[in-house]
């Protein structure tokens, strides 16, 4: 049930910008801010969810899933300012004027935040390997490391960019990794087109016990869905955006993700159609393991991975960080406002 009376809600530019970055984004900063949250190392392994599901359920799959969470981006960009006069730039705003004040963010804030923490993580192991793997290829007499080393070096540099005040300013990085997103994709499903189907490439299903199929597929369901992950920060990259009575934000944010949903679609479809076709049900679940072939395009594509994940993460890690400093200064302010008019001895 709806709340009767929305949160307080800052009702202005003007006054938004007294505390926070001024909104100044435009339509293509959503672009390639949604590009950097949704398409991720993932879309690699596509075909390996195709190996499980085949061609027509597989297909089926990821044309309903791009349908689907296209859908409901678009209704997340109408509740943005979905009552007059306000914006919800947070989730939790958003789960307040739903739930209530109290009840929202005991409902939103735990999932946001579970969501974005195990981003982070996979995204840190992510770029670990791929550091590690384009090392090996580049040098073969370097000293080789632990993977947890290179997972170290990956998040060092974050201390270095997580320095950035505010979601405007990591637009440079979110536009590279966004490029980047793009160029490993075309070169894992260009390399496969080059190779060519291997010999006696089957596209019979795996074959294995029932138990472990069905949670193969599963697995292969879940691995599509994670692929369209954008939607956890897309009422932050509409809360960049300048909305007015006659252009509200909902405008150019909805031209901003239907231009990155087709990009996503640029980058998926291929990759896990022709990576599927190329390799058949021996695909690796990254099917740039599969392509070993020219090596300096394939250490060139795990470097573009790297720098991806490091654009990805950083727009993650905004919220993360906005939902835990939010949370712990909300509650100690609610702690000592209670205590301030409890009596000890009533």
């Amino acid at each position: 049930m709806v709340s009767a009376t929305p949160p307080k809600e800052i009702s202005s530019d003007e006054e938004w910008s007294k505390d926070g970055p001024p909104r100044k984004a435009k339509w293509w900063y959503s672009t390639f801010h949604t590009v950097t949250a949704m398409v991720g190392a993932g879309v690699l392994s596509l075909p390996y969810a195709m190996a499980y599901l085949g061609w027509g359920p597989g297909t089926m799959v990821l044309i309903i899933s791009w349908c689907i969470t296209l859908f409901t981006i678009w209704q997340m960009i109408q509740l943005h300012e979905c009552v007059p006069g306000t914006r919800f730039d947070r989730y939790y705003q958003l789960g307040q004027h739903a739930f209530g004040p109290k009840l929202g963010p005991w409902i939103v804030l735990p999932q946001q935040l579970i969501v974005q923490v195990g981003c982070d993580i996979v995204y840190m192991v992510t770029g670990g390997k791929c550091l590690k793997k384009f090392m090996e290829m580049a040098c073969h007499d370097c000293t080789r490391l632990k993977q947890s080393y290179w997972i170290c070096i990956f998040g060092s540099i974050h201390f270095v960019l997580s320095q950035l005040p505010n979601f405007n300013s990591v637009a440079g990085v979110s536009l590279a990794a966004a490029i980047m997103s793009l160029s490993y994709s075309t070169i894992a499903w260009v390399g496969c087109v080059s190779r060519g189907p291997v010999e006696n490439v089957s596209y019979a299903y795996k074959k294995t016990s029932s138990a472990d199929y069905m949670f193969r597929v599963f697995n292969a369901l879940g691995e599509i869905s994670f692929a369209f992950a954008g939607h956890a920060v897309v009422l932050e990259i509409q809360a960049t955006i300048p909305s007015t009575p006659e252009k509200p934000s909902r405008i150019p944010m909805w031209k901003g993700a239907v231009g990155a949903y087709f990009i996503t679609a640029i980058c998926y479809f291929p990759v896990a159609l022709i990576g599927y076709w190329a390799f058949g049900q021996d695909v690796e679940d990254n099917v740039l393991v599969n392509l070993k072939r020219p090596e300096w395009l394939i250490a060139a594509a795990n470097l573009m991975v790297v720098v991806h994940v490091i654009g990805s993460y950083q727009a993650c890690i905004f919220v993360g960080m906005f939902i835990m400093f939010a949370s712990t200064i909300g509650g100690l302010r609610n702690i000592i406002k209670d205590s301030s008019t409890y009596s000890f001895y009533q």
